[in-house]
């Protein structure tokens, strides 16, 4: 394992179409697949924000007001923002994306294989530093995510 350099990572993506109707909560693989994520990140040695684990997976639900502050704080203050930004689109995701981008964050866009996904995602790159990885059958996204975010940081370190 290569530490990377200590880094704040906002770590976004769908909240809303992944909570299970009947336990109000994210759907079990879901939260497996956030929590994989934030823990490879933690253990590189970055301190990630995420607004699922914050609000226990669904189960501690903040309100709007409080929600919007809080990613848009955390956002301005992340080194790097990375975010699966939904198939079908997130609508709160994509708000995310473009503070990100408007406020010149590096970006690492996690795009399924095989989904078509917005123009403005797909062109997100001409106006903004993004990153994009395709996730398919077999991808080790951890892995994956880990690695952009490393090269993020050197490059960062750099300047």
């Amino acid at each position: 394992m290569t530490l990377i350099p200590a880094r704040k990572v906002f770590l976004g993506g769908p909240f809303k179409s992944l909570i299970d109707p009947g336990t109000g909560q994210m759907h079990v693989r879901d939260q497996e697949l956030f929590g994989a994520l934030i823990r490879r990140l933690e253990d590189d040695g970055c301190e990630v924000h995420n607004a699922h684990r914050r609000e226990g997976w669904g189960a501690a639900s903040m309100t709007p007001e409080e929600c919007t502050r809080l990613d848009f704080t955390e956002i301005s203050r992340c080194d790097v923002f990375v975010a699966f930004p939904g198939h079908p689109a997130s609508p709160g995701t994509h708000v995310e994306i473009g503070w990100a981008s408007a406020m010149g964050k590096p970006i690492v866009l996690l795009l399924n294989e095989g989904c078509d996904y917005a123009f403005l995602i797909r062109g997100l790159h001409t106006v903004a530093r993004v990153t994009y990885l395709a996730i398919g059958e077999g991808t080790d996204v951890c892995a994956e995510v880990s690695a952009a975010v490393l090269d993020l940081a050197i490059e960062g370190s750099s300047q």
